[in-house]
């Protein structure tokens, strides 16, 4: 017999599961469990950790990045640059570097190179980089000195890093420490798992944090629905019997086993929580899924190129959203929302943001 859940039920269950009341322990476990905190704003990612902790500490994430080094940063899920465990990476290569979008004309026209000259990065690359950190402007001439091909220069310095992220996929680049101020990239130094082997494992960290979800939502959340369909499949079949099927609303979805007595016990969450631009919770989830995101809140939340709002969440579902301003928290709610718990929130957030501004 399905097991029945309401969608306030899921989500006050991925709240739990994402340690959005604080519960987490040092930022490595927090990304872990997240699978991944998306990193293009470097400040959202800092704070979409440190709202997670039990006992946030300005200045761990770099640590564990760049001294440490149990962090990496680099470009995976829907091409965007992402902080995962650096005892993870293999996984996440192993899933995306299957997809080898690179390899498409469409693509390569689109970035205007030829299948010659992105077969020549990907082979060029991993050899100049050899165990350095370089900065682009020096991967870039050493990629021409070896190729010859000085048309790559203009290629490979715009466009957000794009004809890089193939590299990215591969295992074979990842950002460095960086240098007076620029960004250095290196080899992280890691052999991708196979392809089902990562991909069932990526399946099962997803639904740890982000489920019950259906394979086309795993999907959306890992590459905009490129992933090859019967590869998709395979992935959540060979997870077997750790894998059992709600009914969420009527739709049938797959969670973990293990974790479907506490999703049956869950309540609905009667919290409020401010969460950074990009965060996982968000991000995990479709766009169009409106018990989480009503879609007359869509157009401030998911904004134009790509940008992801911070948000103001009650009940599972996103309220409003918030802004910083010279030091204070701007509010623009959508609908009621407990007044006294909003204010403690947006306390807790705003010394948060304070700490991390602190040299």
């Amino acid at each position: 017999m399905s097991i029945s859940l309401t969608w306030p039920q899921v989500l006050a269950w991925r709240l739990e599961r994402q340690f959005v009341g604080g519960t987490g322990a040092d930022a490595v476990s927090v990304v872990r469990r997240l699978c991944g905190v998306q990193s293009q704003v470097a400040s959202a990612a800092d704070l979409a950790i440190a709202i997670r902790q039990a006992d946030p500490r300005p200045g761990e994430v770099e640590t564990a990045l760049w001294g440490e080094r149990t962090l990496r940063k680099t470009w995976l899920m829907r091409g965007t640059l992402h902080l995962v465990p650096a005892d993870e990476l293999a996984m996440y290569c192993g899933a995306l570097g299957s997809l080898r979008l690179w390899e498409k004309g469409s693509w390569q026209r689109g970035h205007g190179v030829t299948a010659a000259e992105i077969e020549a990065i990907v082979d060029t690359v991993p050899r100049v980089l050899g165990e350095r950190a370089l900065t682009r402007d020096e991967l870039v001439e050493a990629v021409i000195d070896s190729t010859g091909d000085a048309h790559l220069r203009e290629a490979l310095t715009s466009g957000w890093g794009m004809l890089l992220k193939p590299l990215s996929f591969l295992g074979e680049l990842c950002y460095g420490p960086p240098r007076e101020g620029r960004v250095t990239f290196t080899a992280p130094g890691i052999v991708p798992l196979p392809v089902a082997e990562a991909g069932t494992r990526l399946v099962r960290s997803f639904l740890g944090a982000h489920g019950p979800a259906t394979p086309e939502m795993f999907d959306t959340w890992l590459f905009r629905g490129k992933t090859p369909k019967a590869a998709l499949r395979g992935w959540f079949h060979d997870l077997g019997p750790d894998v059992t099927e709600v009914e969420v609303e009527g739709r049938a979805m797959p969670a973990l086993t293990e974790h479907v007595e506490a999703l049956a016990a869950t309540r609905p969450s009667e919290t409020v929580r401010l969460l950074p631009g990009f965060d996982q919770y968000i991000m995990g989830a479709p766009r169009d899924l409106e018990p989480l995101l009503p879609g007359a809140a869509k157009p401030k939340v998911s904004r134009a190129a790509g940008w992801i709002s911070p948000v103001v969440v009650f009940q599972g579902r996103v309220a409003g959203v918030w802004e910083a301003k010279d030091g204070e928290i701007a509010l623009d709610l959508f609908e009621d929302v407990p007044a006294a718990a909003l204010s403690r929130e947006t306390e807790r957030v705003a010394a948060l943001l304070a700490a991390a501004r602190r040299p």
